[in-house]
């Protein structure tokens, strides 16, 4: 199974998305998919299925907390000879 990185970034549209984020955040959480909370956005690493699976389960959390519109975006990173892993890709900045 080959792995990759996908980071999602859920924009509520609503005054307080905060608590919308954090339940987003949640549902990625549930899935049980390798993830890393940063200030600006989740990455999450696993096959296409499970990561867009969690890409999803953020998105629909959105409206599952009352929000009527809101914008997910999603980066993939993908490499076919030896895959995406957030190690790999950290490696160099760890001691």
């Amino acid at each position: 199974m080959r792995i990759i990185t996908v980071s999602v970034q859920v924009l509520p549209m609503t005054a307080d998305p905060y608590p919308v984020v954090d339940a987003a955040i949640a549902a990625i959480q549930s899935t049980g998919i390798k993830h890393i909370v940063t200030p600006m956005e989740t990455v999450l690493e696993g096959s296409w299925e499970a990561c867009m699976e969690a890409a999803r389960a953020a998105h629909e959390a959105c409206f599952s907390n009352g929000v009527q519109k809101a914008v997910t975006i999603i980066k993939v990173a993908d490499d076919v000879s030896t895959g995406s892993t957030i190690d790999d890709k950290l490696a160099k900045y760890r001691p």
